[in-house]
């Protein structure tokens, strides 16, 4: 039997900031709006390109950016016709990496899908 490594003492946090914490879990939580962040990885992106790169349409995408802009985790710019996206919470990327990590881990025999 394996043991957890001992954790550090965490605060404990205050019921508004849970609700934050969940909010920006909740903002996580869709498979379209992690493969939009995926892309985001690799640098700024527009709407056109996330479309077409996610396969996913031109509303699907924008309500989904929509919807990480407003929890902080992207930042958009506007040049001309174009709307540009980017990453502007760097904890976002360790997070991913972290719960690919362990769910590869977790699951070893299907640890090619989150290489």
């Amino acid at each position: 039997m394996s043991r957890r490594k001992p954790r550090p003492n965490h605060p404990r946090l205050s019921p508004e900031a849970l609700t934050l914490v969940a909010r920006r879990f909740r903002a996580l939580s869709e498979p379209t709006r992690l493969a939009i962040l995926q892309e985001l990885f690799g640098g700024e992106r527009s709407v056109s390109e996330l479309c077409e790169r996610t396969g996913a349409s031109q509303a699907n995408v924008s309500k989904h950016l929509s919807t990480l802009t407003a929890e902080g985790i992207l930042a958009r710019r506007k040049e001309g016709l174009f709307v540009f996206y980017r990453v502007v919470d760097d904890t976002i990327h360790s997070l991913c990496e972290a719960v690919c990590g362990s769910l590869a881990e977790r699951f070893a025999q299907a640890g090619s899908h989150f290489a």
